[in-house]
């Protein structure tokens, strides 16, 4: 409700401006106690989530909120993508308020404060309680993007919840081209040997983008399941672009929101198939109702994440599609999450 008063105040601002706005006054709430594990408690990848709806990286890039996003009943959050180095990311403008199709477009480049910033406030928040996972990238003009991998691993394992490796961004060149087998497995490879090394067990999640082809489901999938990934994360923004009706349509960048929701549930579904339900699944893109999650979970999400339904509806919006969900779940005659994954 206060969400929808301020909306009109934060649209007059750029879209970046309004996130710097949005996530102040995140920081400046109380600090709350995480949600509560209940009947919609999700196990995964060893990992149990109070409730199976989180926020997804580029949300909070640089870990300044995770605590309080927890704190307004999402079962998790993601924060990232945090690079070795600091950089500035594309030039602006970067990010699109597509207001007539309720989606957003970036290009916004990885941009971030860098490992060094981010990992001591992860380390300021240790014992606390949420899980908080933390999306990794590597710079821009790396030379070796396997080695900023690796190294970004040893960093934060021993402070996040879960590792998700993004290799699907499609705003650093040539990054989604780590999505190819051969590359793929080098790279997974390292990033395992550097978790090793740090003396941790975090899980490793993979985050892929949606523009696939079949040949390549059916490797990334094998890859997952040889290298006992935690979870495959699916998917990130599509380069492609359906009808849109925003003079912003025509932008270069990802996009998301509600024209993205048909694209990433089709990709779920392909990565059900592909995996045989022996890896979990985390269900992202045009997310914005109960519904919707609910879909996606029958479809083989154990979890779902939100981003772009947040810039139209605020950040309360997890709390309310974890009630709906709990809804939905017990109408259809389920008495767990887990039962539902993958039912329809």
């Amino acid at each position: 409700m206060l969400f929808r008063l301020i909306r009109p105040a934060l649209f007059a601002l750029d879209s970046e401006t309004g996130h710097r706005l949005a996530l102040r006054s995140l920081a400046a709430l109380p600090r709350r106690a995480p949600a509560p594990a209940g009947p919609m408690a999700v196990d995964v990848a060893g990992l149990t989530f109070p409730n199976p709806v989180g926020v997804a990286a580029g949300f909070d890039k640089d870990a300044e909120v995770p605590d309080a996003l927890l704190g307004l009943g999402f079962g998790f959050t993601e924060v990232g993508s945090i690079t070795p180095l600091p950089q500035a990311g594309n030039p602006k403008p970067r990010l699109f308020r597509l207001v007539e199709d309720e989606a957003v477009i970036n290009r916004m480049g990885f941009n971030n404060g860098g490992a060094a910033a981010a990992l001591a406030r992860l380390k300021a928040r240790a014992g606390r309680p949420g899980i908080v996972g933390v999306n990794i990238g590597a710079n821009k003009d790396s030379a070796d993007r396997i080695a900023d991998y690796a190294q970004m691993a040893s960093l934060m394992a021993a402070h996040a919840s879960y590792l998700c490796v993004n290799v699907s961004s499609p705003n650093t060149p040539g990054l989604r081209a780590l999505q190819d087998e051969g590359a793929l497995t080098g790279l997974i490879d390292a990033v395992i040997a550097a978790r090793a090394e740090a003396g941790s067990t975090a899980p490793i999640f993979l985050k892929v983008a949606p523009d696939l082809e079949p040949a390549d489901i059916d490797a990334i999938a094998r890859i997952a399941i040889e290298k006992q990934l935690g979870a495959l994360v699916v998917s990130n923004t599509t380069i492609s672009r359906p009808a849109l009706r925003s003079h912003h349509g025509g932008e270069t960048g990802g996009l998301s929101g509600a024209p993205l929701r048909q694209l990433a549930t089709q990709r779920l579904r392909d990565f059900r198939k592909a995996t045989g339900g022996a890896i979990p699944l985390v269900g992202v893109g045009g997310i914005a109702t109960a519904e919707h999650a609910w879909e996606r979970i029958r479809a083989g999400a154990s979890l779902v994440q939100l981003y772009s339904a947040m810039v139209y509806e605020g950040p309360g919006l997890g709390a309310t599609i974890a009630r709906g969900l709990e809804r939905l779940m017990r109408r259809d005659g389920f008495a767990s999450i887990a039962e539902a994954v993958g039912s329809e």
